[in-house]
């Protein structure tokens, strides 16, 4: 693909991460995010197409609202900034890749924005929201149905048994800290990637999860902003040991291997 390409894929991100903030914004309140006109969370004023422009807007106001002057949060920049630079990682990695066909491009994009809803929900409310995890479950399971038709028998197999083995990990731990480690929305969201990564890309995955998760809780208790007891989202770290492991899963197993033989 040319520069040219790649900046529409970024800039076609930077809208759809612009209608992911408001799905972020509105699930809790259960406000439509389709039909409903944008406004200021502060002063309430309806946003005219100026304030709306994805990324830009924001840098304009220098992040605060047009009318009322409060600031505007930084999840938005960063959401829309996020999608779009995942958007041409997804594309690059497409056409790069000869084994994934055009048609599974929307897949890949559409489970990648339902990823980046769970991210930043759970960050905010410490829960992940089953209507985002259930439809991008049954819509994973759709796209690997392709596998059974084409009688790659073995690779959707490997699929299932991933999602299964990663669910069933979690869901011990829940059982055996009731509930105190881990919640029941991080059960379904290692099912849905166990469906997304497969195997072994699961498994670098949930190391990765571990792992950055462990480094940040550290610094979050050195730097006295949690204690031990405090309760931190996993969920955020799983998102982020999904997308590492989907770019570059293979070249992290085959950097380890080589470390041992």
């Amino acid at each position: 693909m040319q520069l040219g390409s790649y900046l529409v894929i970024f800039l076609s991100g930077l809208i759809v991460g612009s209608f992911l903030n408001s799905i972020i914004y509105r699930l809790p309140t259960g406000e439509s995010f389709l039909f409903k006109r944008s406004y200021c969370p502060h002063c309430k004023h309806r946003l005219g197409w100026r304030d709306l422009i994805p990324l830009l807007s924001f840098l304009i106001l220098r992040g605060k609202c047009r009318y009322c002057k409060k600031p505007i949060s930084w999840q938005y920049p960063l959401i829309e900034s996020a999608t779009g630079l995942l958007f041409v990682l997804i594309f690059w990695i497409l056409n790069f890749n000869s084994l994934i066909g055009e048609w599974a491009l929307v897949f890949y994009l559409l489970i990648t924005c339902f990823l980046i809803v769970i991210f930043a929900y759970d960050l905010k409310h410490y829960i992940i929201p089953d209507q985002v995890i259930y439809p991008a479950i049954i819509i994973t399971l759709i796209f690997n149905f392709q596998f059974l038709i084409s009688k790659q028998f073995s690779t959707f197999n490997y699929l299932i048994l991933s999602a299964v083995l990663a669910a069933a990990f979690f869901l011990t731990i829940v059982l055996i800290s009731r509930g105190k480690w881990m919640g029941a929305g991080d059960v379904k969201l290692a099912f849905l990637m166990g469906l997304f990564l497969g195997w072994p890309n699961i498994l670098v995955a949930l190391f990765l999860a571990f792992f950055i998760g462990a480094i940040i809780g550290v610094g979050l208790i050195a730097s006295q902003r949690k204690t031990l007891r405090s309760e931190i989202p996993f969920g955020p770290f799983l998102v982020a040991g999904t997308f590492i492991a989907l770019f570059w899963g293979q070249d992290i197993i085959n950097w380890y291997s080589h470390l041992f033989w």
